[in-house]
Order: structure tokens, then C-alpha cells, then sequence
């Protein structure tokens, strides 16, 4: 079994979803008493997040940089960074170090196209959905995407950052998220990207208004593939 590096604590609550999807598929797929090999560099999110409001994004590459660099010296096998927004320094993540980081959009790009489906809707924080650095990766497989209204991103940020990123979880923050998946529908996108590790804490993709692809299980069902390769 190969060794899984997380680069985690963007937010924590969400990578306590990664640490958990990950074991309980070694599990079903090998049995018994297995679990996964992981190494895990759990970062201080309010650092990184203040470097993303300064637009600091250069600072917050060689963090992360830094941070998949001592995974690897701790003998992982593949990195992955547990946050969607996080991957705009994918590229100087992945230059920083000699082992695959797996991208997020890759995977979920694969998932899409799987389902039949080009056009889809992308959620996100207002990085992900306002900038390019996911919606061109996407795009590169093919796929139209779409991002809601200003208004709905303003409150979809919002809800992110000042509740699922602090455990909090409320009804009308749910009943919110699922009006804005329907404007996208109403917009002809046939699915629903989860573009944030902690939508999926806040709704199941069976309350959704049309077909969701999650990141988080996506990415963490990808490694559990990636780590029991031959």
C-alpha cells in the first residue's frame, strides 16, 4: 500500500472528512482491520486565509510548498491539498516536489464526464468561483461551466467562511445553498460541482436539486485508488 500525504487544516472540519472517507475505503476494499498509511501536515488556516485576503498567493504557494515537501521527506507517496481554493498554487506545489499531487479538478473533471454530462455548475468560495485556476482546469476536459449570480457567490462565501469553516451548520444556510443550485439548474447545468470541502458537511447530495459531484469524496476516493495500485 503506498503512502497518502495530506496537506490539511483548510479547515480542519473538512479534513477530518478526508481522514475519514480515505480509511473506511482501504477498508471496505482490503477488509479486516486495515487502514489507511497516511501522513498528514495539518496547517494554521487563519494564516493561510489572511494571505488569501491580502492576495498573497505567492506567500501561500511556498507554505504549502514547504509543507508537501516535508510529507514527502516523511516518505508519502502522492500528495494531496484538502482545499479546493488552495489548488490555484497547485502548480507550485507540484514543482516544489518529486511525488504527484493529486488535483481535484482532475478527478472531479473525470467524474463529470463519466455521468455523460459537459455542463455542470461550480460552488465554491469567491476565489474558486471568480477565478480561473479551477474553471480552466475543468474547462481543459472539456467541460462548460457555470458559477452563480454575485449575490449568490457573496452569501455562498460568506456561509463558508464565517459558518462550515467554524462547524456551524444552519437550516437556512442549507435551504440557501439549495436556491442557488437551483438557479443553476434554471441556467441549463445538468450537475452541481461541490467545489468546497465543506458543503458536503452542511447538505447530502440527495437534497440536491440535480446531480452533485463532491470533491471531497471524489479526491479521497482517488487516493484510496491511487494507494492500492498493482
Amino acid at each position: 500500500m503506498k503512502t497518502i500525504g495530506l496537506l490539511g487544516g483548510m479547515s480542519w472540519q473538512s479534513t477530518i472528512e478526508y481522514y475519514r472517507l480515505i480509511n473506511e475505503g482501504i477498508s471496505r476494499r482490503i477488509g479486516g482491520l486495515h487502514s489507511g498509511k497516511i501522513w498528514m501536515y495539518s496547517v494554521d488556516f487563519g494564516e493561510i486565509e489572511q494571505l488569501q485576503r491580502q492576495n498573497a498567493w505567492d506567500t501561500a504557494g511556498k507554505r504549502l510548498a514547504a509543507a508537501a515537501q516535508a510529507l514527502e521527506k516523511a516518505g508519502a507517496d502522492m500528495v494531496l491539498i484538502c482545499l479546493n481554493t488552495m489548488h490555484k498554487v497547485s502548480d507550485a506545489v507540484q514543482q516544489s516536489i518529486g511525488i504527484p499531487l493529486v488535483h481535484v479538478a482532475d478527478v472531479t473533471a473525470e467524474a463529470v464526464r463519466k455521468a455523460g454530462q459537459r455542463h455542470v455548475g461550480l460552488l465554491g468560495t469567491r476565489y474558486t468561483m471568480e477565478q480561473d485556476f479551477l474553471k480552466q482546469r475543468l474547462s481543459a476536459h472539456g467541460l462548460q461551466v457555470s458559477v452563480p449570480g454575485e449575490n449568490d457567490r457573496n452569501d455562498l462565501h460568506q456561509i463558508i467562511f464565517e459558518q462550515l469553516c467554524k462547524g456551524i451548520f444552519l437550516e437556512s444556510s442549507k435551504v440557501r445553498v439549495i436556491q442557488i443550485m437551483e438557479s443553476l439548474a434554471a441556467s441549463g447545468a445538468e450537475g452541481v460541482i461541490w467545489g468546497c470541502t465543506e458543503i458536503s458537511l452542511l447538505l447530502r447530495p440527495e437534497e440536491a436539486p440535480l446531480q452533485v459531484f463532491d470533491t471531497t469524496a471524489l479526491h479521497a476516493a482517488k487516493a484510496v485508488e491511487l494507494a492500492l495500485e498493482g
